[in-house]
């Protein structure tokens, strides 16, 4: 329910509901006020028939002159009255005869009103038979273009034949009225309907503007994350000036980070280089001591040897520090440039070359050539190394190490598989875990267990860089004996 997209719809949903619903009430209230207002229209043209019936039943030639006059004498201002008669034996609409009407026609003009009355199937009843007593509420355009609307059609049986008397009411009287015609083509529920489009179009329109700035910030977020914003700020992207304190806001932080990220390098350096000299000048210390020391003097070789050890475990601290304050950095701004990935890989692997020779290790690789990834140099090379490291160490000697770099369309991925133990099927995601190791360790010459490179941060900042750029680890084990990490990056759109 706090999704913007869920709302709209519903706004839509009700935007749609409420005027359905709305349209049937008020329908129903015009359909009962139209039967109180016809009822009086026609109860008016029933009282016109009946006061013509006594002419109509005793009529002459003397007395069908008088008609004219009559109808005019019954008519008002908004009632008119058209006279038909259909003589005895004759069938059809053709044998019905337009006698007078009030407003009055010419000849020509009476014809063409009986051809109109024809179509809109006023002559059907009286056709069949003369048995009528019609309400209506038809809305009829006479010839001279004026609309008129014709409320009742009563009909009054003679010796000579069948008199209609049909009522007509002036439509300026119902003008606006829905009355002979759909509601919906009323003045007011057009009117009411442009407005309620007008206010459903702003809100629509208002709902897309905050979405586009939305899609702004996300997209330029994005190529924040990616390194291709350039000199491009939320401030700039944003078209909402009530979203300028938001977008600000947003620089003002995108700018903290980008520090913050320069910041944890630049103090990463230093205090690698801060700690490693010392460590240096110890070490160098140390060796014409390990010339004086006779072999003999177990307990000066021993003591001399944990020195060692310890300056060894400072310097693996110093460098895993380190690694750790750069990967902090590279989650709050990632590197990213575009990367020839296959080339970087087979450089290193040239490189790793003797480590696989001592260990007595056989490298098999299969590279595509040409993938590359929206990444940094550094980031990508920190992921190879200690993904490499992990199949080194964990691989007995004469066995294979695969590196496999392949065309994934949209990913590139990047797989190294070894015939080490594997690791525990329950245990294959805490692997990527910080300070999880199942690697075997030595003892020292102290008693303590020697982490050396077993600290169990390689493979947490391999998932840590990895997950920076935008791709994703899983590690599994092999079914005929070892272990797999298989690594999915984006590729890089150029």
């Amino acid at each position: 329910m706090h999704s913007l997209f869920a709302k709209f719809v519903i706004m839509v949903l009700v935007f749609f509901a409420v005027p359905a619903l709305l349209y049937q009430e008020f329908r129903q209230a015009d359909l009962d006020r139209q039967h109180i207002v016809l009822n009086a229209v026609r109860e008016q043209g029933r009282l016109m028939a009946e006061s013509l019936r006594p002419m109509l039943e005793s009529a002459g030639p003397s007395t069908l002159l008088e008609l004219p006059e009559e109808i005019q004498r019954l008519a008002t201002k908004n009632n008119g009255i058209k006279i038909l008669f259909r003589p005895i034996g004759e069938q059809g609409s053709q044998g019905v005869f337009f006698v007078a009407s009030e407003p009055r026609l010419s000849t020509d003009a009476l014809r063409k009103e009986k051809e109109t009355l024809i179509e809109q199937g006023v002559f059907d009843n009286l056709t069949a038979s003369c048995l009528i007593e019609r309400p209506m509420a038809l809305r009829h355009l006479r010839p001279s273009g004026i609309e008129e609307l014709l409320t009742s059609m009563t009909a009054i049986q003679t010796e000579a034949g069948c008199w209609v008397v049909i009522a007509t009411q002036s439509a300026e009287a119902f003008l606006g009225s829905s009355i002979g015609q759909p509601y919906w083509k009323t003045l007011e529920v057009q009117i009411a309907a442009a407005i309620y489009l007008g206010m459903a179009l702003i809100l629509t329109f208002l709902v897309f503007t905050v979405w586009r700035d939305l899609t702004r910030f996300r997209d330029l977020a994005r190529g924040i994350r990616e390194g291709r914003a350039g000199k491009s700020s939320f401030s700039v992207e944003n078209r909402v000036p009530e979203l300028e304190p938001v977008a600000h806001e947003f620089d003002k932080m995108t700018q903290t980070l980008q520090e913050s990220s320069d910041s944890i390098r630049r103090a990463a350096e230093d205090n690698a280089h801060a700690f490693k000299t010392p460590l240096a000048i110890i070490r160098q210390a140390l060796e014409p001591l390990n010339r004086t020391v006779d072999l003999d003097n177990k307990r000066g070789r021993r003591a001399l040897q944990v020195v060692e050890e310890a300056l060894d475990r400072l310097e693996n601290l110093v460098s895993t520090a380190r690694q750790l304050e750069h990967t902090s950095a590279e989650l709050l701004n990632p590197p990213r440039e575009i990367i020839d990935l296959s080339a970087l890989l087979l450089r290193m692997l040239e490189a790793y070359s003797g480590s696989f020779n001592a260990r007595g290790l056989i490298l098999q690789s299969a590279i595509d050539h040409g993938i590359t990834v929206l990444a940094g140099e550094e980031v990508l090379e920190t992921i190879i190394e200690n993904i490499i490291d992990n199949a080194l160490e964990a691989s007995p000697r004469g066995t294979t190490v695969s590196v496999e770099l392949m065309n994934g369309k949209k990913t590139a991925e990047l797989a190294v598989r070894d015939r080490g133990p594997g690791v525990p099927g329950s245990e294959l995601e805490r692997i990527f875990e910080r300070y999880v190791s199942y690697r075997e360790r030595k003892p020292m010459a102290d008693g303590g267990d020697n982490p050396g490179n077993h600290m169990g941060i390689g493979l947490w900042i391999v998932r840590r860089n990895v997950e920076a750029i935008g791709g994703f680890v899983r590690a599994d084990n092999r079914g005929d004996g070892g272990l797999s990490l298989i690594v999915s990056l984006p590729q890089s759109d150029d």
